[in-house]
């Protein structure tokens, strides 16, 4: 009998309408997958099996009917930076203690309304303040890849990526047919490539960010990880929408994107930023990035060398602007109306003893960075500069596009997964922030990207290409990324779990 866990959300749709399987029964073998793979994985931090069986019931009623939205049925994990009602949703945080929000988030009520089936709340960097899925409350993620002739449980663990680890995860096990992300840095697209699944950021504004926990709000964006380039498409058109309860929500139609899928790109122009080419990279995503261009020139692309001269600011810029708006963000966990309280002799000891137990190191650090830039002696001196470098970074790509480049192919990450602990990474916080190096401009300039495996790394670990595409272009990104799928093939994980 087929494998449902490891069928795409357009395989399973197909075998609903044949009445080949039904989704409570997808359902009960993802939750088996669960159950059986989670402990060793740690994807999951909370499981809602009743619920999950609850309304992949109510979809089997609907699709007997030939009724039913776009994820009708369809089995999947929700991060747990989205506000679920009645459901556990921490971002990973211990200062989130016991919260369970009276409310929906937009982007999970759109999936909802659409049939989509809730398996559970996924693991992430706490607060999303993580480039390893390292820092969560839970503890850490481990990748389900692992190096070539260590893939047994003694092997080397190795991160997933962040902060959508617990997303990418469970893709890559096959413990859901796809789940929610967000990306501010790069959250969704680092943690896919190094997983071997499809992640789109796509242009800010275009998911409501209306019951999601911010992080930095100019930069956050809604987005999902699957296992194919297709299953992308049609999650994102899902998740989308707009929202008047939240007002850097567009008020645009939601494309078919599904559309985009299987069309030519004969004649599109790819640009290759030439400042993304970084001293020491190692040879391996050189030679990638060669493929990448290749792949695309064979099914008709023309490839053209671009600048972004404003490119080796990005990361800099980014670490003041993101911290800054933290800060302020987080200022609302205090100890006062919910979540985690420690008292202490007054009202201003409760709330230092609060916040010091609540948060984890990195929350702490960055929030200290964003207070200290936004202070009187240093506002301008650094947060100011850092908006001026974000619009000349913004400035940069509209040059390139109004030029007539298409899209954009970068490398997704700097290197292949990096093991759980890196003593290296540890002890220098500034070399965990380069592992976003090459994904921060797209969220600097508010622009969609998606990272979509294209090979191997010496290890045998998997690699990400990146696409960037124009304001609300995502469909010539599900477009361009069809053909690099179609050329690499897609990439599962040899099981050792």
């Amino acid at each position: 009998m087929t494998d449902l866990t490891k069928l795409t959300i357009s395989e399973l749709r197909e075998g609903f309408k044949a009445k080949s399987f039904t989704s409570l029964e997808a359902t009960n073998a993802f939750i088996d997958a669960i159950d059986t793979s989670n402990e060793t994985l740690n994807a999951y931090i909370v499981q809602t099996a009743d619920i999950a069986r609850e309304r992949a019931a109510a979809s089997d009623a609907k699709l007997a009917k030939g009724e039913g939205g776009a994820l009708e049925g369809i089995p999947v994990g929700i991060k747990d930076l989205y506000a679920t009602l009645d459901v556990h949703t921490q971002a990973c945080s211990h200062i989130l203690d016991g919260f369970q929000p009276r409310y929906e988030s937009t982007v999970t009520q759109n999936m909802f309304d659409d049939g989509a089936v809730m398996l559970g709340k996924l693991n992430m960097d706490e607060f999303a303040m993580g480039s390893s899925n390292e820092t969560s409350y839970y503890g850490p993620v481990t990748n389900p890849w692992k190096r070539v002739g260590e893939q047994t449980d003694n092997g080397t663990a190795l991160v997933p990526g962040g902060s959508s680890g617990g997303s990418a995860a469970a893709v890559a096990a096959d413990l859901c047919a796809a789940a929610t992300a967000s990306d501010t840095g790069g959250s969704i697209r680092q943690p896919a490539a190094l997983t071997g699944t499809v992640g789109i950021k796509p242009t800010y504004g275009r998911c409501s960010r209306l019951g999601m926990v911010a992080f930095a709000s100019s930069l956050d964006q809604a987005g999902p990880i699957t296992k194919d380039v297709r299953d992308s498409a049609i999650m994102l058109g899902s998740m989308a929408s707009s929202d008047p309860r939240d007002t850097t929500c567009v008020d645009m139609p939601v494309p078919d994107y599904e559309a985009a899928i299987g069309k030519s790109i004969k004649g599109m122009k790819i640009g290759i930023p030439k400042e993304y080419r970084l001293d020491g990279m190692p040879q391996e995503i050189e030679k990638l990035w060669e493929q990448g261009k290749a792949m695309l020139r064979d099914a008709g692309a023309e490839i053209v060398d671009i600048s972004l001269p404003h490119t080796k600011y990005a990361l800099p810029a980014y670490y003041i602007v993101a911290p800054a708006e933290a800060s302020s963000n987080l200022a609302r966990y205090d100890g006062v109306k919910y979540g985690l309280r420690v008292d202490g002799k007054n009202i201003e000891e409760m709330y230092e003893n609060t916040r010091a137990e609540g948060f984890g190191e990195e929350v702490k650090r960055r929030v200290m960075i964003g207070t200290y830039v936004l202070s009187a002696g240093f506002y301008d001196a650094y947060y100011t500069r850092a908006q001026k470098v974000r619009t000349l970074i913004k400035r940069d790509f509209e040059t390139v596009f109004d030029n007539g480049i298409d899209c954009i192919l970068t490398p997704a990450t700097p290197s292949a997964a990096f093991a759980i602990g890196d003593k290296e990474m540890a002890a220098d916080p500034v070399k965990m922030y380069l592992n976003d190096v090459f994904t921060v401009t797209v969220n600097m300039a508010g622009l969609p990207g998606i990272s979509v495996p294209a090979g191997l790394s010496d290890e045998g670990l998997p690699l990400g290409l990146q696409l960037i595409g124009k304001p609300f272009e995502e469909g010539t990104l599900f477009q361009a990324g069809t053909i690099i799928e179609e050329a690499a093939g897609r990439f599962n994980a040899p099981r050792w779990w």
